[in-house]
This record gives C-alpha cells, structure tokens and sequence, in this order.
C-alpha cells in the first residue's frame, strides 16, 4: 500500500522509490547464477497466533517496499532453478 510518505514514480515500466520527494536507500540486489537480477522486498504480516513477523521475498522489479539485507541473514540460491531465499547465517 502507497502512503504519503512513500510513493512510486513510474519510469519506463520500472518502479522507483521516492521518500517525500527524494530518493529513498536503494534496496538489495541479488543476480542469480542464471543472471537474473532480483530486488529484496519485506512485509510485516502478523501470525494467527497474534505475533506479528516480518518476511523477506524477491521480486524481478523494484518495488516500495524494498529493504535491504538484514543483519545475521544471508541470500541462499537453489542450485537446480535459481530460486533465492534469506536465511539466518
């Protein structure tokens, strides 16, 4: 969801991060062994049981919420389809 505080700027069918009207930190990136590039993304998503976590995925394109790698986590890569996950270390 877009707020006031951050916004995207379409430019060429990409997304770009503003954070009241400058560039906001550049998110991580990860190219894959296959030389696709992804963009690390978080959410907070809050659990049945009431406990609120927060989860890291990759996208193709760069999007609002864009983070960059937390400390202790590394960037893991299955070797047979290039798929990437964030695991502790």
């Amino acid at each position: 969801m877009l707020t006031n505080e951050k916004y995207a700027e379409y430019s060429r069918g990409t997304i770009t991060n503003y954070k009241r009207g400058s560039k906001s930190e550049m998110a991580y990136k990860h190219t894959n062994s296959k030389g696709v590039t992804y963009h690390l993304n978080s959410k907070k998503v809050t659990l049945r049981g009431g406990k609120e976590q927060t989860i890291y995925y990759f996208s193709k394109d760069e999007r609002p919420e864009g983070c960059e790698l937390p400390a202790g986590f590394e960037v893991n890569e299955n070797p047979r389809n290039g798929f990437l996950t964030v695991k502790r270390k």
